[in-house]
């Protein structure tokens, strides 16, 4: 059985253009999804990446480009100017932790529901009211917004420390543990198929 360590940050539009392809490729697989949440703004900075809102123009624009043919490819609903972006990740990230703990929900539709919330809903998901609803609609607890603060803030932390470690840097980021391969972007996800049919 393969693990998968799936880096992503709960603002990132890629990540979000994911949808549910990683757990419909891991299920085909039987292979193991660890999420890890991670401050993606902080991982640019610790990898020789550039912040969106320090990028050169041209990059902007091709960015502005790219990600509305993306979302009309797979035809996903896309707002390229988002009302709550950028938005903290730390508490969308803290309860991903916490889920991913307490293991009674569906964890892979929670992380996709703070992305809808941010890229096509425009919601807010630092907004403890919003988290509660997207915990809940995803067979959560909507009290793990209270819990394992603490536990959500270090091992957050941690996510960071181990996706430089690991080579990551970028969202959305996935690492096959047993192989040692690694995945950037939701355009590889065809890839990360292929690798996972060979194992």
């Amino acid at each position: 059985m393969a693990n998968i360590d799936y880096y992503f940050g709960t603002i990132s539009p890629w990540a979000y253009l994911a949808g549910d392809r990683l757990e419909r490729i891991a299920e085909r697989h039987a292979a193991t999804i660890t999420y890890k949440p991670l401050d993606i703004l902080q991982l640019f900075d610790r990898t020789g990446g550039v912040r969106p809102s320090s990028r050169h123009p041209s990059r902007m624009e091709y960015r502005a480009q790219e990600l509305p043919r993306w979302a009309d490819h797979l035809g996903m609903a896309l707002n390229l100017k988002p009302a709550h972006w950028p938005v903290n990740m730390a508490p969308s990230s803290y309860t991903i932790i916490a889920a991913q703990q307490a293991g009674d929900g569906d964890l892979g539709g929670l992380v996709q529901g703070f992305l809808r919330a941010v890229w096509a809903e425009e919601r807010d998901i630092s907004d403890d009211a919003v988290i509660r609803d997207i915990l809940g609609a995803h067979g959560f607890d909507p009290a793990l917004t209270d819990k394992g603060l603490f536990i959500g803030a270090e091992t957050y932390g941690r996510n960071l420390e181990q996706a430089v470690e690991a080579g990551v840097f970028g969202s959305p980021f996935y690492v096959v543990r047993e192989s040692g391969q690694k995945f950037w972007g939701q355009d590889r996800l065809d890839f990360l198929d292929r690798h996972l049919s060979t194992l």
